[in-house]
Formats: C-alpha cells, sequence, structure tokens
C-alpha cells in the first residue's frame, strides 16, 4: 500500500482533496463541532487520521449518535460494498471493520435486527466470504442476506426516473425500517466514481439495465425514489485507478478518511473531493444535484470537520 507521503507525490494533491472553489479545504481552519445543521443546511461529518471504528463512532456522535437513526425495537438493513472476491486490503469491498462495528451498534441501540447484503459482480458466497464481512457481521449479531436470490426482489416504480422507471428492489430495502449505506470510496472506470449513489445498484436485481441506459442518469433516478436514511463512506484506503476491482494492492491509498451524511449527494460531492474531482466530473453527481436531490455546494453544507490525531 502506498503511504500517504507517495499519495501526495501523484497528481491527486492530498491538501487539495476537499477544496471547494476560491475556498479553503475541507480539513482547513478546523472549529468546534456544533450540534445541528445551521440554518437547515445538510450535515457532513468529515474525520480523519483515526482508526477505521474509531472514525466511525466520531462521526454518528456529531449526527446525535446511532440512536438518532436506530430506535429500539426497529428493523435496520445495512448495506455495504461486497461486490468483489478480494480481500480488504484490496479496497474493493467496504471494510469488515466498519459493517462489524455498525452492526454492534444498532443491536446495543435496540434494534429489533440487522440484515446485511449486496448483489454482488462476483461469485456471491465468495464475495462474502473473502472480503470477510459474512463472518464479521455474523459475529456481531447480523443476519447475512443473499443478494443472489431473485425471489428476495420486488418491482417498483420510479415516477421521477428519466431513464430508470422501474426497478426490481430487494425486499429488506423497502420493508427495513432503517436503511444504512455504507459503501468505499474508489474509482469506477463506467462511472468514475463509487461512493453512496453508486453503492444502491447493488440493492437492484438487474444492474445491466443501468449499463445499457445511461448508467449515470440511472443511478441519479433511483435515489428519487430510493434513499437511504444514513450514509457513511469509508474512505481509510481508497482505490484510486483500476476500479471497481483493482488489480492489486498498489491500486490503494492510505486516506485514513471516513464521511457521513444523511444526504447522498452531498457527501458523494465531498467523495468526488477526495479522489481529486470536481463534484460536477461524476456525472451521476451533477445530475442528482440537478433533480435537486441535494447539493454539492459546499458553502450550502453544515461540515463537521475532526481529525482524531
Amino acid at each position: 500500500m502506498k503511504s500517504r507521503r507517495e499519495f501526495l507525490k501523484t497528481g491527486l494533491a492530498f491538501g487539495a482533496l476537499f477544496s471547494t472553489s476560491g475556498g479553503p479545504g475541507l480539513f482547513a481552519n478546523q472549529r468546534p463541532a456544533v450540534s445541528g445543521g445551521s440554518g437547515g443546511r445538510p450535515v457532513l461529518v468529515a474525520v480523519r487520521d483515526g482508526e477505521r471504528t474509531a472514525m466511525l463512532d466520531r462521526a454518528l456522535a456529531e449526527l446525535g449518535g446511532i440512536e438518532a437513526f436506530v430506535q429500539p425495537g426497529q428493523t435496520v438493513l445495512i448495506k455495504p460494498n461486497i461486490g468483489w472476491d478480494v480481500p480488504p486490503e484490496r479496497g474493493g469491498n467496504t471494510h469488515p471493520e466498519i459493517v462489524a462495528r455498525l452492526v454492534t451498534l444498532c443491536l446495543t441501540a435496540g434494534a429489533k435486527s440487522v440484515s446485511v447484503f449486496d448483489n454482488p459482480c462476483d461469485q456471491w458466497q465468495r464475495c462474502y466470504v473473502t472480503s470477510g464481512i459474512a463472518a464479521a457481521a455474523e459475529a456481531a449479531g447480523a443476519r447475512v442476506v443473499n443478494g443472489k436470490d431473485e425471489s428476495l426482489y420486488r418491482e417498483i416504480e420510479i415516477p421521477q426516473g428519466v431513464k430508470l422507471r422501474q426497478a426490481k428492489v430487494h425486499a429488506l430495502v423497502l420493508d427495513s425500517d432503517v436503511f444504512i449505506n455504507v459503501p468505499v470510496l474508489k474509482h469506477h472506470s463506467g462511472a468514475l466514481m463509487t461512493a453512496a449513489m453508486k453503492n444502491l445498484m447493488g440493492v437492484v436485481w438487474d444492474r445491466r439495465f443501468y449499463h445499457r441506459n445511461d448508467m449515470p442518469q440511472c443511478i441519479a433516478d433511483f435515489v428519487t425514489t430510493v434513499r437511504p436514511t444514513l450514509n457513511i463512506i469509508d474512505a481509510y484506503h481508497p482505490m484510486v485507478r483500476n476500479g471497481p476491482r483493482g488489480l492489486s494492492d498498489n491500486d490503494v491509498v492510505l486516506m485514513r478518511t471516513l464521511l457521513a451524511s444523511t444526504d447522498i449527494v452531498a457527501i458523494d460531492a465531498a467523495a468526488a473531493r477526495l479522489l481529486g474531482h470536481a463534484p460536477a466530473d461524476v456525472r451521476h453527481v451533477q445530475l442528482a444535484a440537478d433533480m435537486q436531490l441535494g447539493t454539492i455546494d459546499f458553502n450550502a453544507m453544515d461540515i463537521r470537520r475532526l481529525q482524531l490525531a
């Protein structure tokens, strides 16, 4: 794995990753955290320089704790990226430590049940095992569900969709009380970036439709109907090339960062900055903003900048 020092020598300068047009970087001029989004602005929490679970705990505390999202007796779905038959160090999937910690927190908050699933690209049993997510989630008390069983999907209408007007969606998405979207951040050869919005392709049965019918528009269309309760992006060691599967451990860089927000567009805008892109360069992010599904304007966000070390 490349060190952060090595990463700084590439074209993606870490100090500018969160800069807004004409403004300071996201982690510049850090201020004390405040308790609520001011003026109704969406809250974006950006934590860096901690261990995975410590950053997760701090981000959730900033948003009011897991209890702000999970109430006793509720059913919870946690949707990580488990798309690829690669180990955690490859950066192709959400890290199992984050998934396990979320399961534990939800159950501690009184959740009736916590389910975990994805609709992988590689053979699903191997993805679940090699990623480490199935074992970690089950050990923490979650129910790990098959995402490759078409009988578990139901067709829904997407009335505001431009290209995507119907989709078969996993029943857990439709029936769970709380939906926590937990993608890994990485490069994607077709969509430029995988983050929160693109991770939702893993709850749809026929993802090939997206690829045949303007994938960025379909990604944005889906968010008009299905929006997670909370989005958490694992950017500890994002894959910066050869995504979405990656070719080797050398495709990832050590960034030690985690993002959290209820605004799926805002968090993807920040994720784009982490990969060195303007949010508008990631077409599905710009389309979602144009459809008023969230904001890509950093000046319109309440950004909580937290550094643990």
